[in-house]
């Protein structure tokens, strides 16, 4: 079997055949459903079985992460799901969640329905606020030793020194976009100062409502493929919504379910703007650095429109004005 090209085409070779095998190997009957499921940074798959539930098979990137750093992923997700959360982590088979077929790596994981949450709700926030402060409180034992800590150099220098290496700009708006994204920057730093000194924990990392779902008025949590250190607001401001005014108050009604568990700098209100800031410009390098994957041409094919990065810049200039304006 070729071994997949990380460079060029990660996922060559993982056909439906492949995937079935893999899960096979695991001493696991599949039934021949198998349905790909939304997923762009790694493959994701919901299997039949022959006998039990459906499971979903999650393929990972190859080159992204180390072993150390996915099995830290794992054990996190076994770690919050130990202390009552509902986390849907990786099934344990022959004493291990991080397994290898055929080139790549998988984990396989039970399915878990749900629907995304209805934010704005008090209720609803405020239980959504309860399990983060509960997450939270358990991520704060002790740092990951092998996945990476949310910053303004990894996050947003990086991001935009890759954009402007590349071809992804149209000439007449590189400067113009160089001299934002500086300003940017400073200002967030600016921003970020204010809520210093930070504190890091384990976080979701990536706690939008597209990695909730929502069941029998309860919140679970998928794929933590991004968890990280980084600041508690990291796993708040993607839950906000609206207006400046709608935001601040389900921030309030969220941190009235957080402080029941949990500890909450009131600093941190400052990180919000940064760190929406972070997001807009890691996104547009995220698809900058997987465009040799053909799924990501096919999926944002306006990537090189001059008119998206027109609107890319004017975004650029709205987050410069709000990191300006303050809280």
């Amino acid at each position: 079997m070729q071994q997949p090209d990380t460079q060029r085409r990660p996922y060559e070779g993982l056909d439906p055949g492949v995937v079935i095998a893999a899960v096979e190997s695991l001493g696991l009957l599949c039934d021949g459903r198998l349905l790909a499921l939304n997923s762009f940074e790694n493959r994701v798959y919901r299997i039949g079985q022959e006998t039990g539930p459906a499971l979903v098979a999650k393929f990972y990137r190859p080159g992204r992460w180390t072993d150390a750093a996915i099995i830290e992923e794992h054990e996190f997700s076994a770690e919050l799901a130990h202390s009552g959360l509902s986390v849907v982590a990786p099934l344990t088979i022959d004493a291990r969640t991080l397994h290898e077929h055929a080139g790549f790596r998988f984990a396989v994981f039970p399915l878990q329905g749900g629907r995304a949450p209805e934010l704005g709700v008090r209720e609803n926030l405020r239980h959504l606020g309860q399990c983060l402060g509960r997450l939270h409180a358990i991520g704060a034992r002790k740092p990951f030793a092998n996945r990476p800590t949310l910053s303004l150099a990894e996050q947003g220098d990086a991001a935009v020194d890759f954009i402007l290496d590349g071809e992804w700009l149209p000439p007449e708006l590189e400067e113009n976009f160089a001299v934002l994204a500086d300003s940017l920057l400073d200002a967030a730093e600016q921003r970020w100062t204010l809520a210093e000194p930070v504190a890091n924990l384990r976080l979701h990392g990536d706690c939008h409502p597209g990695n909730l779902l929502w069941r029998d008025d309860q919140a679970h949590f998928v794929d933590l493929d991004d968890c990280c250190n980084g600041p508690a607001m990291q796993d708040l401001w993607m839950l906000l919504s609206g207006s400046p005014a709608e935001q601040q108050q389900q921030l309030e009604w969220l941190l009235e379910g957080y402080r029941v568990f949990a500890e909450f700098d009131p600093m941190q209100r400052h990180l919000i703007e940064p760190l929406r800031t972070l997001r807009l410009l890691h996104y547009h390098a995220w698809i900058a650095r997987r465009w040799h994957d053909p799924a990501f041409p096919a999926a944002f094919p306006w990537f090189g429109d001059p008119r998206h990065w027109e609107e890319v810049i004017g975004q650029m200039q709205e987050q410069l004005s709000a990191l300006q304006e303050g809280d």
